[in-house]
Protein backbone atom coordinates (compact mmCIF):
# COMPACT_ATOMS: atom_id res chain seq x y z
CA UNK A 1 0.00 0.00 0.00
CA UNK A 2 1.22 3.49 -0.85
CA UNK A 3 1.54 6.17 1.80
CA UNK A 4 -1.94 7.21 2.87
CA UNK A 5 -3.07 10.55 1.48
CA UNK A 6 -5.90 12.63 2.90
CA UNK A 7 -7.81 15.18 0.85
CA UNK A 8 -7.90 18.39 2.88
CA UNK A 9 -9.35 21.58 1.44
CA UNK A 10 -8.13 21.24 -2.10
CA UNK A 11 -4.95 19.19 -1.75
CA UNK A 12 -3.75 15.74 -0.82
CA UNK A 13 -1.54 15.61 2.25
CA UNK A 14 0.15 12.87 4.23
CA UNK A 15 -1.87 11.42 7.09
CA UNK A 16 0.35 13.01 9.73
CA UNK A 17 -0.07 16.42 8.08
CA UNK A 18 -3.87 16.27 7.85
CA UNK A 19 -4.81 18.78 10.53
CA UNK A 20 -7.58 21.28 11.15
CA UNK A 21 -7.64 24.34 13.40
CA UNK A 22 -8.69 24.10 17.04
CA UNK A 23 -11.03 26.98 16.13
CA UNK A 24 -12.92 24.84 13.59
CA UNK A 25 -16.56 24.73 14.65
CA UNK A 26 -16.67 21.06 13.72
CA UNK A 27 -14.36 20.48 16.69
CA UNK A 28 -15.77 23.17 18.99
CA UNK A 29 -19.45 22.44 18.47
CA UNK A 30 -19.83 19.32 16.33
CA UNK A 31 -21.03 21.69 13.61
CA UNK A 32 -20.68 19.72 10.41
CA UNK A 33 -21.81 16.67 8.45
CA UNK A 34 -20.32 13.44 7.19
CA UNK A 35 -20.84 10.33 5.09
CA UNK A 36 -19.39 6.84 5.33
CA UNK A 37 -19.01 5.20 1.92
CA UNK A 38 -17.67 1.81 0.78
CA UNK A 39 -15.52 0.85 -2.18
CA UNK A 40 -15.87 -2.70 -3.48
CA UNK A 41 -13.33 -3.90 -6.06
CA UNK A 42 -12.97 -0.45 -7.56
CA UNK A 43 -16.66 0.46 -7.37
CA UNK A 44 -17.79 3.20 -4.99
CA UNK A 45 -21.14 1.81 -3.88
CA UNK A 46 -24.01 4.23 -4.45
CA UNK A 47 -21.78 7.29 -4.32
CA UNK A 48 -24.49 9.44 -5.91
CA UNK A 49 -26.99 8.58 -3.15
CA UNK A 50 -24.41 9.31 -0.45
CA UNK A 51 -23.60 12.70 -1.96
CA UNK A 52 -27.26 13.61 -2.37
CA UNK A 53 -27.75 12.90 1.34
CA UNK A 54 -24.62 14.93 2.18
CA UNK A 55 -25.83 17.97 0.26
CA UNK A 56 -29.32 17.65 1.71
CA UNK A 57 -27.81 17.57 5.20
CA UNK A 58 -25.77 20.67 4.34
CA UNK A 59 -28.84 22.52 3.07
CA UNK A 60 -30.80 21.61 6.17
CA UNK A 61 -28.22 23.21 8.49
CA UNK A 62 -27.37 26.13 6.15
CA UNK A 63 -23.85 24.87 5.50
CA UNK A 64 -22.37 25.84 2.13
CA UNK A 65 -20.13 23.12 0.68
CA UNK A 66 -17.40 24.83 -1.39
CA UNK A 67 -17.72 22.32 -4.24
CA UNK A 68 -20.51 21.32 -6.58
CA UNK A 69 -21.80 17.77 -6.28
CA UNK A 70 -20.04 16.96 -9.57
CA UNK A 71 -16.75 18.33 -8.23
CA UNK A 72 -17.21 16.39 -5.01
CA UNK A 73 -17.75 13.21 -7.00
CA UNK A 74 -14.37 13.70 -8.68
CA UNK A 75 -12.72 14.51 -5.35
CA UNK A 76 -13.96 11.26 -3.81
CA UNK A 77 -13.00 9.19 -6.86
CA UNK A 78 -9.53 10.76 -6.96
CA UNK A 79 -9.11 10.15 -3.22
CA UNK A 80 -9.57 6.44 -3.83
CA UNK A 81 -7.24 6.48 -6.82
CA UNK A 82 -4.32 8.21 -5.08
CA UNK A 83 -4.52 5.72 -2.22
CA UNK A 84 -4.47 2.82 -4.69
CA UNK A 85 -7.15 0.85 -2.86
CA UNK A 86 -9.62 -1.42 -4.64
CA UNK A 87 -11.67 -2.08 -1.52
CA UNK A 88 -11.89 0.53 1.21
CA UNK A 89 -13.97 2.72 3.49
CA UNK A 90 -14.35 6.43 2.73
CA UNK A 91 -15.09 9.02 5.39
CA UNK A 92 -16.21 12.31 3.85
CA UNK A 93 -16.43 15.15 6.36
CA UNK A 94 -17.56 18.75 5.91
CA UNK A 95 -17.10 21.06 8.88
CA UNK A 96 -18.41 24.59 9.33
CA UNK A 97 -14.81 25.78 9.22
CA UNK A 98 -12.66 28.11 11.27
CA UNK A 99 -14.46 30.74 13.35
CA UNK A 100 -14.20 32.33 16.76
CA UNK A 101 -15.08 30.79 20.13
CA UNK A 102 -18.66 32.02 19.89
CA UNK A 103 -21.38 29.65 18.73
CA UNK A 104 -22.48 31.93 15.88
CA UNK A 105 -21.61 30.11 12.62
CA UNK A 106 -21.43 33.40 10.73
CA UNK A 107 -17.88 33.78 12.08
CA UNK A 108 -16.86 30.78 9.93
CA UNK A 109 -15.96 32.11 6.50
CA UNK A 110 -15.53 28.82 4.62
CA UNK A 111 -16.36 25.18 5.22
CA UNK A 112 -13.57 22.62 5.43
CA UNK A 113 -13.72 19.37 3.42
CA UNK A 114 -11.85 16.20 4.39
CA UNK A 115 -11.84 12.85 2.57
CA UNK A 116 -10.20 9.86 4.26
CA UNK A 117 -9.79 6.53 2.47
CA UNK A 118 -8.52 3.46 4.28
CA UNK A 119 -9.17 -0.28 4.72
CA UNK A 120 -11.94 -1.08 7.19
CA UNK A 121 -13.89 -4.08 8.41
CA UNK A 122 -16.39 -3.38 11.19
CA UNK A 123 -17.06 -7.03 11.99
CA UNK A 124 -14.81 -10.05 11.57
CA UNK A 125 -15.88 -12.26 8.69
CA UNK A 126 -16.64 -15.22 10.97
CA UNK A 127 -19.35 -13.17 12.69
CA UNK A 128 -21.32 -13.13 9.45
CA UNK A 129 -21.43 -16.92 9.74
CA UNK A 130 -22.25 -17.08 13.46
CA UNK A 131 -24.25 -13.88 13.98
CA UNK A 132 -23.85 -11.44 16.87
CA UNK A 133 -25.41 -10.84 20.27
CA UNK A 134 -26.65 -7.38 21.20
CA UNK A 135 -28.30 -5.62 24.14
CA UNK A 136 -30.74 -2.75 24.58
CA UNK A 137 -29.20 0.56 25.58
CA UNK A 138 -30.60 2.77 28.33
CA UNK A 139 -29.61 5.87 26.34
CA UNK A 140 -32.57 6.99 24.25
CA UNK A 141 -32.51 8.34 20.70
CA UNK A 142 -32.52 12.10 20.26
CA UNK A 143 -36.03 13.28 19.49
CA UNK A 144 -36.44 13.45 15.72
CA UNK A 145 -38.55 16.61 16.00
CA UNK A 146 -35.60 18.35 17.67
CA UNK A 147 -32.67 17.09 15.58
CA UNK A 148 -33.64 15.26 12.41
CA UNK A 149 -31.95 11.87 11.92
CA UNK A 150 -31.93 12.67 8.19
CA UNK A 151 -29.15 15.16 8.91
CA UNK A 152 -26.02 13.03 9.31
CA UNK A 153 -24.22 15.53 11.51
CA UNK A 154 -21.03 15.48 13.54
CA UNK A 155 -23.23 15.57 16.65
CA UNK A 156 -22.80 11.84 17.28
CA UNK A 157 -22.54 11.79 21.06
CA UNK A 158 -25.96 10.13 21.28
CA UNK A 159 -24.64 7.21 19.23
CA UNK A 160 -21.29 7.19 21.07
CA UNK A 161 -23.07 6.73 24.42
CA UNK A 162 -24.93 3.73 23.00
CA UNK A 163 -21.68 2.24 21.72
CA UNK A 164 -20.18 2.69 25.20
CA UNK A 165 -23.08 0.68 26.65
CA UNK A 166 -22.40 -2.08 24.10
CA UNK A 167 -18.72 -2.10 25.08
CA UNK A 168 -19.58 -2.32 28.78
CA UNK A 169 -21.89 -5.25 28.06
CA UNK A 170 -19.20 -7.02 26.04
CA UNK A 171 -21.19 -7.07 22.80
CA UNK A 172 -20.45 -5.39 19.45
CA UNK A 173 -23.65 -3.38 19.19
CA UNK A 174 -26.57 -2.05 21.25
CA UNK A 175 -30.14 -1.24 20.35
CA UNK A 176 -31.46 2.27 20.80
CA UNK A 177 -35.09 3.15 21.56
CA UNK A 178 -36.70 6.53 21.10
CA UNK A 179 -38.39 8.51 23.88
CA UNK A 180 -41.64 6.58 23.34
CA UNK A 181 -39.97 3.19 23.67
CA UNK A 182 -40.07 2.26 19.98
CA UNK A 183 -36.97 0.68 18.45
CA UNK A 184 -34.97 3.22 16.43
CA UNK A 185 -31.60 1.77 15.41
CA UNK A 186 -28.20 0.66 16.68
CA UNK A 187 -25.27 2.93 17.45
CA UNK A 188 -24.19 2.80 13.80
CA UNK A 189 -26.63 0.45 12.09
CA UNK A 190 -30.24 0.14 11.01
CA UNK A 191 -32.26 -2.82 12.27
CA UNK A 192 -34.66 -5.19 10.47
CA UNK A 193 -36.92 -7.88 11.86
CA UNK A 194 -38.28 -10.78 9.82
CA UNK A 195 -41.73 -12.29 10.38
CA UNK A 196 -42.61 -14.88 7.77
CA UNK A 197 -42.52 -13.07 4.43
CA UNK A 198 -42.44 -9.65 6.08
CA UNK A 199 -39.32 -7.52 6.54
CA UNK A 200 -39.82 -4.55 8.82
CA UNK A 201 -37.49 -1.66 9.63
CA UNK A 202 -38.26 1.46 11.70
CA UNK A 203 -39.33 4.57 9.77
CA UNK A 204 -37.22 7.70 9.91
CA UNK A 205 -39.63 9.64 12.10
CA UNK A 206 -38.96 7.38 15.11
CA UNK A 207 -35.28 8.37 14.97
CA UNK A 208 -33.77 5.98 12.42
CA UNK A 209 -31.30 7.17 9.82
CA UNK A 210 -32.54 6.30 6.35
CA UNK A 211 -29.38 4.39 5.56
CA UNK A 212 -28.10 3.77 2.05
CA UNK A 213 -27.59 0.06 2.80
CA UNK A 214 -30.99 -0.03 4.52
CA UNK A 215 -32.65 1.28 1.38
CA UNK A 216 -30.74 -1.18 -0.79
CA UNK A 217 -31.97 -4.08 1.36
CA UNK A 218 -35.56 -2.83 1.13
CA UNK A 219 -35.21 -2.86 -2.67
CA UNK A 220 -33.60 -6.31 -2.78
CA UNK A 221 -36.19 -7.80 -0.42
CA UNK A 222 -39.10 -6.53 -2.54
CA UNK A 223 -37.48 -7.91 -5.69
CA UNK A 224 -37.21 -11.28 -3.92
CA UNK A 225 -40.92 -11.28 -3.11
CA UNK A 226 -40.90 -10.15 0.50
CA UNK A 227 -43.25 -7.55 1.90
CA UNK A 228 -40.61 -5.04 2.97
CA UNK A 229 -41.96 -2.09 4.89
CA UNK A 230 -41.19 0.70 7.35
CA UNK A 231 -43.21 0.31 10.53
CA UNK A 232 -42.82 1.06 14.23
CA UNK A 233 -42.12 -1.84 16.57
CA UNK A 234 -41.00 -2.51 20.13
CA UNK A 235 -38.39 -4.72 21.75
CA UNK A 236 -41.06 -7.40 22.18
CA UNK A 237 -41.34 -7.60 18.39
CA UNK A 238 -37.56 -7.97 18.20
CA UNK A 239 -37.50 -10.75 20.80
CA UNK A 240 -40.14 -12.86 19.03
CA UNK A 241 -39.02 -12.23 15.43
CA UNK A 242 -38.08 -15.12 13.17
CA UNK A 243 -34.86 -13.31 12.26
CA UNK A 244 -33.17 -10.04 13.15
CA UNK A 245 -30.35 -8.36 11.27
CA UNK A 246 -28.48 -5.08 11.15
CA UNK A 247 -27.48 -3.08 8.07
CA UNK A 248 -24.97 -0.31 7.51
CA UNK A 249 -22.21 0.89 5.22
CA UNK A 250 -19.54 -0.66 7.44
CA UNK A 251 -21.65 -3.53 8.79
CA UNK A 252 -23.25 -4.55 5.45
CA UNK A 253 -25.86 -7.14 6.53
CA UNK A 254 -25.20 -9.08 9.73
CA UNK A 255 -27.47 -11.44 11.64
CA UNK A 256 -28.42 -10.87 15.27
CA UNK A 257 -28.86 -14.16 17.11
CA UNK A 258 -29.57 -12.90 20.62
CA UNK A 259 -31.04 -9.71 22.08
CA UNK A 260 -31.06 -9.04 25.84
CA UNK A 261 -30.56 -12.75 26.51
CA UNK A 262 -33.45 -13.78 24.23
CA UNK A 263 -32.39 -16.18 21.48
CA UNK A 264 -33.66 -15.08 18.07
CA UNK A 265 -35.15 -17.86 15.95
CA UNK A 266 -32.84 -20.88 15.93
CA UNK A 267 -29.93 -18.94 17.38
CA UNK A 268 -28.16 -18.95 14.02
CA UNK A 269 -28.24 -16.61 11.00
CA UNK A 270 -31.48 -17.34 9.14
CA UNK A 271 -32.13 -18.05 5.48
CA UNK A 272 -33.62 -14.63 4.75
CA UNK A 273 -30.63 -12.81 6.23
CA UNK A 274 -28.14 -15.03 4.42
CA UNK A 275 -29.95 -14.65 1.08
CA UNK A 276 -30.08 -10.86 1.42
CA UNK A 277 -26.40 -10.67 2.33
CA UNK A 278 -25.48 -12.87 -0.63
CA UNK A 279 -27.47 -10.71 -3.06
CA UNK A 280 -26.19 -7.48 -1.51
CA UNK A 281 -22.58 -8.58 -1.96
CA UNK A 282 -23.31 -9.22 -5.64
CA UNK A 283 -24.66 -5.76 -6.38
CA UNK A 284 -22.04 -3.72 -4.52
CA UNK A 285 -19.50 -4.12 -7.30
CA UNK A 286 -21.91 -2.94 -10.03
CA UNK A 287 -24.18 -0.31 -8.45
CA UNK A 288 -22.16 2.85 -8.06
CA UNK A 289 -19.27 4.82 -9.49
CA UNK A 290 -16.19 3.18 -10.98
CA UNK A 291 -12.79 4.39 -9.86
Amino acid sequence: MTEQKIFLDGEFVAKEDAKISVYDHGLLYGDGIFEGIRVYNGNIFRLKQHLVRLYESAKSILLTIPYTIEEMTEIVVESVRVNELKSAYIRLVVTRGVGNLGIDPSSCKKASVVVIVEPLALFKEELYETGIKIVSASSRRNRSDVLSPKTKSLNYLNNVLVKIEANLAGVPEALMMNSEGYVAEGSADNIFIVRGKELITPPGYVGALEGITRNAILEIAREQGYEAKEEVFTRHDVYVADEVFLTGTAAEVIAVIEVDGRVIGTGKPGKVTNDLLKTFRKIVEQDGTKV
